[in-house]
């Protein structure tokens, strides 16, 4: 595949490429399953009705074309109905979480000139104490409140056809936050003509998702990845998209695929981990599962033969970011290498470069990187020209991560550039939870840095100094982090918590989370040496 198959014809709307399965009046879209057990299925031309009903409430409330919507919505029928319905008005969509708190939500709408949020009912109270959250309009999905719009409610009086407004490729449709290693977080320009580059490379090349699969794609809605794979690669492809709304839990996960005879599994490195460790994994059937992958993290050796030597199953790596799409993994013909990464996707022209942006040989470390006109990639971060440049090395976009490249193709990873903390799938930048630690009385100084783990990859450690006099006990550690789950967002919190005299600094005075990091690492290796 060359560079120039992935772009988009110039008028152009991502919604078309679900829309046109909608002529086939049977099609599945959805299978929704709860957690209690109930099943309920929608076709495509029912997915596009629903979202059109919801397209003309949104039109009715004044929402257009490069307006922004702000969607906090859980693993659900109607987030696809949100979803679409947005995009087909020319509406920018604003991915969020339902576990985004105020203050979370505060910068969101402040910096993305918000016009609007759509949120499910629980995840409402987060709104009250929102600043200028007046001059927003609020859309409300499930039991009515005051103040908000019942989105469902008035969508089932409206027209199940909606004119889709004509968008050109460079027209932005989504606009993900994505953490950093210092500063607010950052908001991810993702046009159109990137959704058509995405639906060349992933779903065909490593997802492979043959039209009418059965995909379960487990990521939650609120991250790109959701973006990635529950919505645009299932629903671009013409395949059934599965979701089930419910706690995990590695039994129940496989029972699921099982009995619903999924074909194709996308889920995070630690959901593996979990699965893999059960002792009854042959009591399973998962003869219709033909493609697993996994993104976000390494996997480990011992999980990939585990699904080998009980599901005859190979259980295929990614690579990407939310800048981009997928950029490297295992292909089902790319012969398994453990350790390694996997090779470029076909037509992102994955490489390593130097600090300069100059390719190197083959077994040398250096920044995996990709060509800036690659239409895969992002178009800046928004309002923030500054930290747009600072990854360009003359004609490449480096990632912030390093790796080398064999001679036959693979990529080896060895490490990222900066602090960012991939746990259990999530991306988590510590600047964001020292920020809030540091606001709390008991707290001095603090740093925080990924510690390795053997089921989530890595977990958020914080080394704390406290003030003087409070306890260095078990008590202080669950106050200080029950006031993260609050303060910034339960995923966030650190999960280990070490009270310390002094922390590492520059002589500028900076900390030096690489000294930390080094440390877990070799408190890690030794403990499992033993």
């Amino acid at each position: 595949m060359k560079k120039t198959d992935l772009i988009a014809p110039e008028q152009y709307n991502i919604v078309s490429e679900i829309e046109q399965y909608a002529e086939q009046a049977d099609k599945k879209a959805l299978i929704y399953h709860d957690d209690e057990g109930h099943q309920t299925t929608v076709t495509y031309s029912e997915l596009i009705a629903g979202a059109n009903q919801y397209g003309h409430v949104f039109k009715a409330h004044g929402l257009k074309k490069g307006d922004k919507l702000l969607i906090l919505m859980p693993r659900s029928i109607e987030t696809y109905y949100l979803y679409i319905a947005a995009l087909k008005l020319g509406v920018i969509v604003i991915p969020g979480s339902e576990m985004l708190r105020t203050k979370d939500l505060q910068y969101r709408i402040q910096h993305g000139e918000v016009t609007a949020v759509a949120s499910v009912d629980v995840g409402a109270d987060q709104f009250e104490r929102v600043d200028g959250i007046d001059h927003v309009t609020k859309f409300i999905i499930g039991q009515p409140r005051d103040n908000w719009i019942d989105l469902t409610g008035e969508a089932q009086d409206q027209s199940t056809e909606l004119e889709t407004i004509q968008t050109h490729r460079d027209d932005v449709a989504f606009l993900p936050y994505t953490s950093g290693t210092t500063g607010n977080p950052k908001a991810v320009i993702h046009t159109h003509g990137w959704g058509y580059a995405h639906l060349q490379m992933a779903p065909k090349h490593w997802l492979c998702i043959e039209e009418d699969d059965l995909v379960w794609a487990t990521a939650a809605p609120g991250w790109q990845k959701w973006v990635w794979s529950p919505f645009l690669s299932i629903m671009g492809t013409g395949a059934t998209a599965f979701i089930y709304n419910g706690r995990f839990n590695a039994e129940t996960y496989l029972k699921l695929l099982q009995d619903n005879h999924i074909n194709v599994l996308c889920c995070t490195p630690t959901e593996y981990r979990i699965m893999s460790k059960l002792e009854n994994l042959t009591d399973y059937d998962l003869s219709h599962l033909h493609s697993a992958v996994s993104a976000g993290e390494p996997l480990n050796r011992e999980v990939i033969d585990q699904f080998r030597d009980n599901f005859n199953l190979s259980v295929r790596d990614g690579y990407g970011q939310t800048e981009s799409t997928l950029l490297i993994g295992f292909l089902k013909e790319t012969a398994l290498r453990p350790g390694a990464m996997g090779k470029a996707i076909p037509g992102s022209e994955t490489c390593v470069v130097d600090d300069d942006g100059n390719p190197v040989p083959p077994n040398t470390v250096g920044n995996i990187a990709v060509p800036l006109d690659l239409p895969a990639l992002f178009h800046g971060y928004y309002k923030d020209p500054e930290r747009t440049k600072a990854p360009q090395r003359g004609d490449y976009y480096i990632t912030g991560d390093q790796a080398y490249m064999d001679e036959d193709g693979y990529f080896w990873f060895d490490g990222r550039k900066d602090d960012i903390i991939i746990s259990s799938g999530y991306t988590i930048g510590p600047f964001e939870v020292e920020d809030s630690l540091i606001k709390h009385p008991d707290v001095k100084e603090c740093a925080v840095v990924a510690s390795p783990h053997e089921l989530r990859g890595n977990i958020v450690k914080a080394f704390i100094i406290p003030q003087d006099g409070v306890a260095r006990d078990d008590t202080t550690v669950k106050k200080l982090q029950n006031y993260v789950k609050q303060d910034v967002a339960p995923y966030k919190y650190p999960r280990a918590i070490e009270f310390v005299d002094d922390l590492p600094k520059t002589n500028s005075g900076k900390i030096r989370r690489v000294e930390l990091r080094d440390l877990e690492q070799r408190r890690y290796d030794e403990q499992h040496r033993s």
